[in-house]
């Protein structure tokens, strides 16, 4: 059987399962080595509330996306699977989406004008649903990088929450 991302995103971090406990009782979360080790081959199911103490103990944010988008019977149909992109690879797919829609938002205005969309309306409308799908996914796709680089320590935290809390 193949690690769980789980087991896998703590070996990339070469930590021992007592480590990752001691950390989640500084935390205040009593997580034992028995359970941890269930939980990464796979034998109990991980909750929400580990998957964000593994999130911050690993500083790995994916973590969250992968559960929710994968594991979660809720998530599995409304979370999509987002991946990890260079900031200049997520900015032009943005603006490409954008420039797109741009393009498009006089058919989506004729389509959705009186309410209803009809049978020569449905492939448009599809296709510009799908564009936007996409782009709801690209942004998810740079708040995970932003989330990434504050847990890297590559933007300043108390900074970004200084101007997020205007």
């Amino acid at each position: 059987m193949a690690d769980t991302v789980y087991k896998e995103t703590r070996k990339k971090h070469n930590l021992t399962r007592d480590e990752v406990c001691d950390e989640a009782s500084l935390l205040n979360f009593p997580l034992q080595p028995e359970r941890l080790e269930r939980i990464e081959n796979g034998k109990f199911n991980i909750t929400p509330d580990e998957v964000l103490l593994l999130s911050k103990i690993y500083g790995e944010p994916t973590l969250c996306n992968h559960f929710c988008s994968r594991e979660c019977p809720i998530g599995k149909k409304y979370v999509p699977k987002v991946e990890v992109k260079d900031l200049s690879q997520i900015v032009l797919e943005m603006l490409s989406s954008l420039n797109w829609m741009k393009k498009s938002q006089e058919r989506l205005i004729e389509i959705t004008a009186n309410g209803q969309i009809n049978d020569d309306e449905i492939k448009d409308f599809v296709s510009i649903q799908r564009k936007l799908e996409s782009l709801s996914i690209t942004i998810e796709s740079l708040q995970l990088w932003v989330e990434q680089m504050l847990a890297d320590q590559k933007i300043n935290l108390e900074k970004y929450n200084e101007i997020i809390n205007e």
